[in-house]
Formats: C-alpha cells, sequence, structure tokens
C-alpha cells in the first residue's frame, strides 16, 4: 500500500499532463505523488486496487488506500492541493451522476480539443521523485 496520495493520469493526454504540471506547481506539500495510467506503475495500481490495466477514461485518484475516478477523484486532489483549489470541493454537492456526466463529456473530447502526445511526458529532473 502507498503513503502518499497518488494520482493516475492518461500520460498521453494534452489536458491531463497540463493538470500534473499545474499539481506539481501548486502541492508546496509535495505530497501527490504520479504516475501514468499507460507506465508499468500505473498499471500495477490499477490491477492493486481492481481496475482494468488499460483503464483511461478517467484519472485515478488513490488516497489513503481508496480508489477516486471521474468527478470525484478530481475534487478530492483538488481539495488535498490546497490553497484556492480546496474550494473547488464544494462541487461535491452536486450529486455524482451529474458531476460525472460532464467530467465524461470533457474526457471522451480532451483530444480533439487539446491533443495527445505520441508518448509520455518527462517529468523536469526535480519533480522525477514524484513519479512512480
Amino acid at each position: 500500500m502507498i503513503n502518499k496520495p497518488v494520482l493516475l493520469f492518461d500520460g498521453v493526454c494534452n489536458m491531463c499532463n497540463a493538470t500534473v504540471q499545474r499539481v506539481l506547481l501548486h502541492d508546496r506539500s509535495q505530497k501527490i505523488q504520479f504516475a501514468a495510467l499507460q507506465s508499468d506503475a500505473g498499471r500495477q495500481l490499477l490491477a492493486e486496487y481492481g481496475l482494468d490495466k488499460v483503464y483511461l477514461d478517467s484519472l485515478v485518484y488513490i488516497e489513503h488506500g481508496k480508489v477516486y475516478t471521474h468527478s470525484t477523484g478530481a475534487l478530492r486532489l483538488a481539495k488535498q492541493m490546497g490553497g484556492a483549489y480546496q474550494f473547488l470541493y464544494i462541487f461535491i454537492i452536486v450529486p455524482a451522476f451529474v458531476r460525472d456526466a460532464v467530467y465524461r463529456f470533457v474526457a471522451r473530447n480532451r483530444y480533439s480539443w487539446f491533443g495527445r502526445r505520441e508518448s509520455c511526458m518527462l517529468p523536469r529532473a526535480e519533480w522525477r521523485e514524484r513519479f512512480l
């Protein structure tokens, strides 16, 4: 079991990579660790928590041994980041089926709106220790 929160993300999605970079810049406590869903570490964690090893429909946020996906994962991530981002957690009061419908719409269109990479991003040297 992992000790720190982990964000599993689509490593070839430009929007997802931008989100990871934003978290890296704003998570001043440096609590959150990262792994691309396509990486060995990502696939291992997916299997460990009972998710399909080719799961790319959502970010996966793991905190205190629990897995959160879709809008709930994104909101828990925002809460963990602190600062102004933590106020986004107020949207947890919106029913999950509504939040997730919006989340899935954006997820379905993320490649056409934001593009995709041929391979996963390589983190900057100062961030490497935070990637599994």
